[in-house]
C-alpha cells in the first residue's frame, strides 16, 4: 500500500521541523541515573520536565547504540541495542513516549560511514579472510609495494593518522577515522538495506527524526584512486551516488511522517543544496555559521549565504552555535580568534570568559531571531566554558591521533552541572564523573540559574518561550535595516526587530514600542551596549 502523503508545506501540522528548537544530549554527560559516573538514559528521563520549561521541541541524542565508545559512540556495534552504560532499549522506549507526553519530540544518530570494530558484519569478516562475500560489506584490498607492505592508496585521514590498518592475512581495511570504525562499502545492496531496516526500526518506536553523521561521506570511488588535491568528482567526499541513497531513506522516512537533519561539511553552495531537494534531506547543519568570527561582517554575510543556498530548494536553513565537538562558545567568543577550526585547536590559549559570555548572550538572541530551526547543545543554556581536561583524563581519539598536541574535545563533553551543593555538582551520585569537572562547576548548576533572573539559563528560557509564542519568529522571511557598522539589524514580521551591536560604541535603537528582551542591560540613555542583543517590538 502506497504511503499517505505528508503536507509539509510552511504552516502545515506536518512542517514542525522547520522552525524548531532541538536540544542536543550527549548522553554519558547529561546526567547520570544510577549514580556510576556515566550519563544514561534514566537521568535524561528525569531531567525531561527541565528540557520541556526550557521550552524546546525535540531532542537530539548523539548515539546511545551498543559500542566500544572508542569515539564517544559513534563506533555503533549494535543499532537494534541500548549501549548497558545508557540504558535499554525498554528505556529508550519509555523516554521517547514521556517526552512526546511533553511535547518533545526525539532525534536519533546514524552513522553510515562506518561501523565500530566490534560489529558482527567485521567480526565475521575478519574471520572470512581475503575474497569472502563477508569482506565486500567493507573497503578491503591488498596493499602495494613488493610484499604488499604499503597501504592501497594515500587518503588522508578525517582524524589524523593513517587511513588503513593491515590485518594478519596481509589484507588492508579503509578506515577516514579511526582504525576501530572500519567503512562500510556503500555499493553493496545489503548495506542500503541494513539501514533502512535501522531506520524503520526507530521510527517503528515513535523517533521523529534522525540526524546523519558525516553525511556526505559513505560513497567512495570503486578504483579507491590515490588522492590528487581538487579531484572533480573527490574520491569520498560528496559523490553524486549519495543522492540516491537519500533519496530511498527519505521514502522511509516519508512512510513514517519522520525528518532527516543532515552532518553537510561542504563549501561549495549549490553542491551543498542538492542534498536539501525535496525528495532527499529535509535539513542539513549549518556549519558556516558555526565556523563564523564574532564579526558582523561576517556574521551577516554568513547569513546571507546561508539563506540564498536554502532558498532554491524550499528548505529551511539551521542554524547552531556549538556542538559536542566545537569548543563552547562562551570560551570561543572570548578569544583573540572568535572562528572556528579544528586545525588552530590548542592547548593555553588565553580566554576571557566575561568577554566571551556577554557575546554568547548577544549570540543567542541573534541565532533565535533567524528564520528556520536552531540547535542548542547541552549546557549552552547554562553557559558553561570550554573545560580544560588533564591530560592523563583525555579519552578523545583526536587527541591521541594528533601526537597529544589536539587538546580533543573532552572539554565541550563534561557533565553539566545541575545542583549546586551536591557532589559533583549535582551531576549523578557519588561517583566521580567520566570526565572531571573543573573547579566552580557548582557556581553554572542549573538550580542556581533558575532562581536568577539575570542569569544564561534565564535567558535561554525567555527567548525560547517568545519564540514560541511571537509569530513573527521562526521560518519566514528576514529584512535588513540600514544600522552602522559592525551593527546588525534585521526585521521579522510582523512586528519585530533583532539589533546585534559588535562594534566599538554604544548604538542607537531605531523606533519601537516595547523592548521584548535584551542580552544585557541597555544604557540608561536606550542605547545599545557594545556586544549585547535586543529584540524589539515595532
Amino acid at each position: 500500500m502506497a504511503a499517505p502523503h505528508r503536507d509539509t508545506t510552511p504552516g502545515s501540522p506536518d512542517d514542525w521541523w522547520r522552525d524548531a528548537a532541538i536540544y542536543q544530549v550527549y548522553p554519558r554527560s547529561f546526567a547520570d541515573g544510577d549514580g556510576d559516573g556515566t550519563g544514561d538514559l534514566a537521568g535524561v528521563r528525569a531531567k525531561l520536565p527541565y528540557l520541556a520549561e526550557l521550552g524546546v521541541d525535540a531532542v537530539w541524542f548523539t548515539p546511545w547504540y551498543l559500542s566500544p565508545l572508542a569515539d564517544g559512540g559513534y563506533d555503533v556495534a549494535d543499532y537494534r541495542t541500548i549501549d548497558p552504560a545508557f540504558g535499554t532499549l525498554d528505556e529508550a522506549e519509555k523516554l521517547i513516549a514521556e517526552a512526546r507526553s511533553l511535547g518533545i519530540r526525539t532525534i536519533v544518530d546514524i552513522v553510515p560511514n562506518h561501523v565500530s570494530d566490534q560489529h558482527p558484519w567485521f567480526r565475521a569478516a575478519l574471520a572470512a579472510g581475503p575474497g569472502s562475500p563477508e569482506r565486500e560489506l567493507f573497503h578491503f584490498r591488498p596493499g602495494r609495494g613488493e610484499h604488499g607492505e604499503l597501504p592501497p592508496n594515500d587518503w588522508p585521514s578525517q582524524f589524523a593518522g593513517p587511513t588503513w590498518t593491515r590485518v594478519a592475512d596481509g589484507e588492508w581495511y579503509l578506515h577516514l577515522f579511526t582504525p576501530l570504525q572500519p567503512d562500510l562499502n556503500w555499493a553493496h545492496p545489503a548495506v542500503r538495506e541494513e539501514h533502512e531496516s535501522v531506520l524503520r526500526f526507530w521510527f517503528e518506536r515513535g523517533v521523529a527524526g534522525v540526524r546523519i553523521d558525516s553525511a556526505a561521506l559513505p560513497a567512495k570511488d570503486p578504483a579507491l584512486p590515490d588522492f590528487v588535491e581538487g579531484r572533480d568528482p573527490h574520491p569520498y567526499v560528496d559523490r553524486d551516488e549519495l543522492h540516491e541513497i537519500y533519496r530511498s531513506w527519505r521514502r522511509v522516512a516519508d512512510a513514517h511522517g519522520a525528518v532527516f537533519v543532515g552532518e553537510v561539511w561542504l563549501p561549495d553552495s549549490e553542491r551543498f543544496a542538492r542534498y536539501l531537494r525535496p525528495d532527499e534531506l529535509h535539513t542539513a547543519f549549518n556549519f558556516t555559521f558555526l565556523a563564523c568570527p564574532w564579526d558582523a561582517h561576517r556574521l551577516r554575510t554568513a547569513i546571507d549565504d546561508t539563506l540564498a543556498e536554502h532558498a532554491p530548494v524550499g528548505a529551511p536553513a539551521t542554524w547552531v552555535l556549538c556542538n559536542h565537538d566545537v569548543t563552547r562558545t562562551v570560551t570561543r567568543y572570548g578569544r583573540a580568534e572568535t572562528g572556528f577550526d579544528f586545525a588552530t585547536k590548542a592547548f593555553g590559549t588565553p580566554t576571557d570568559l566575561e568577554l566571551g559570555t556577554r557575546r554568547a548572550r548577544a549570540a543567542a538572541l541573534l541565532t533565535l531571531a533567524l528564520p528556520g530551526s536552531v540547535y542548542v547543545y547541552q549546557g549552552e543554556e547554562l553557559g558553561l566554558p570550554e573545560a580544560d581536561i588533564p591530560r592523563d583524563r583525555i579519552q578523545d581519539p583526536m587527541h591521541f591521533r594528533s601526537g597529544g598536541t589536539d587538546p580533543g574535545r573532552d572539554g565541550c563533553r563534561v557533565p553539566l552541572p545541575w545542583t549546586a551543593d551536591s557532589p559533583y555538582a549535582g551531576f549523578g551520585s557519588d561517583a566521580e564523573p567520566w570526565l572531571p569537572q573543573p573547579a566552580g562547576w557548582s557556581a553554572y548548576a542549573a538550580d542556581r540559574q533558575a532562581a536568577d533572573p539575570a542569569s544564561m539559563l534565564t535567558l535561554y528560557r525567555t527567548a525560547l518561550q517568545l519564540r514560541r509564542t511571537e509569530p513573527a519568529l521562526g521560518d519566514g522571511p528576514l529584512e535588513w535595516l540600514p544600522a552602522p557598522d559592525g551593527v546588525l539589524a534585521f526585521r521579522r514580521a510582523p512586528g519585530l526587530v533583532c539589533v546585534v551591536n559588535l562594534a566599538g560604541r554604544p548604538a542607537v535603537l531605531p523606533a519601537h514600542d516595547a523592548v521584548l528582551l535584551a542580552s544585557g542591560p541597555l544604557d540608561t540613555d536606550g542605547g545599545l551596549p557594545t556586544d549585547t542583543a535586543v529584540w524589539l517590538r515595532v
